[in-house]
């Protein structure tokens, strides 16, 4: 007789469930002993980066389980909306989806169909193969298979920010995350992600979303920036990245043991 198993609650879910903002990290490095070791910091959600990171199928399925013992969400960033890649991502263990560059509420719509099963989607059928329902472990999985995946959708460019409520208000769509990144790409102040337009440009999507009642939220490394981007209504943010911690601490231990004046500073033995 199979042992039959519940899946743990989405990323929605968690949300709806907290009476505070879900903070988290980026998990970019593709190394599941990192992702092991953000895992068990204490934070509430990580970020699995498909899309720019080295991160494929094999490893994020790896990832997700070298987090799965700890009690903090997953949530996979798809490299794209592509309808193969995103039932491969679902069938492999990804309940938290999140789709980038969604622009309209024509394209939520495409991906919120390409996570979910006919007759209310098209998400192709294998779950005896796969470790989603952990293979036909999970009872009636493909019936409830709604209630196990939660999806998020990113909204970056400036015409994304003029959808935003019309792509908040789509069935299906989980909640929102803005990247300050591309957006201040798209605004035409690259690199700026705390420009005062694109922070303005932030807030007003916030509003747009938080109107539709659906969560919403950012990414901010800096401290000053996230707090208000909390302030402002937030319900989850990211707050920093694996990769980045690495680089800017190992920075700091180069600038605390070597001299400044050494030439050979940085260089391999």
């Amino acid at each position: 007789m199979p042992i039959r198993l519940n899946l743990p609650p989405t990323f929605s879910g968690r949300i709806a469930g907290s009476d505070r903002p879900q903070i988290g990290m980026w998990v970019s490095s593709g190394s599941p002993l990192v992702a092991e070791i953000c895992a068990g910091a204490g934070l509430d959600w990580l970020l699995i980066d498909g899309e720019h990171s080295p991160i494929g199928l094999e490893t994020t399925a790896a990832l997700l389980q070298a987090v799965a013992p700890y009690p903090v969400t997953p949530v996979v960033r798809a490299a794209s909306g592509d309808t193969v890649l995103l039932k491969q991502l679902l069938d492999l263990g990804a309940q938290n989806v999140l789709v980038p560059m969604v622009d309209t509420a024509e394209q939520a719509r495409a991906v919120v169909q390409a996570v979910r099963y006919p007759p209310r989607g098209v998400r192709g059928v294998g779950s005896a193969l796969a470790r989603g329902a952990r293979w036909n472990r999970v009872a009636d999985y493909m019936q409830d298979a709604d209630r196990y995946v939660s999806l998020f959708v990113q909204v970056e460019s400036t015409t994304g920010v003029a959808n935003a409520a019309a792509i908040a208000a789509v069935d299906g769509v989980d909640g929102v995350f803005v990247g300050p990144s591309d957006l201040a790409a798209s605004m035409g102040v690259l690199g700026q992600q705390t420009h005062p337009d694109v922070v303005a440009a932030v807030r007003t999507t916030f509003e747009a979303v938080r109107a539709a009642g659906k969560p919403v939220g950012v990414n901010a490394f800096d401290p000053a920036v996230a707090q208000s981007y909390l302030d402002a209504g937030a319900s989850f943010v990211l707050v920093g990245a694996d990769v980045a911690l690495l680089a800017r601490g190992s920075e700091a231990l180069a600038d605390t043991w070597i001299p400044a004046d050494d030439e050979r500073a940085g260089e391999p033995e």
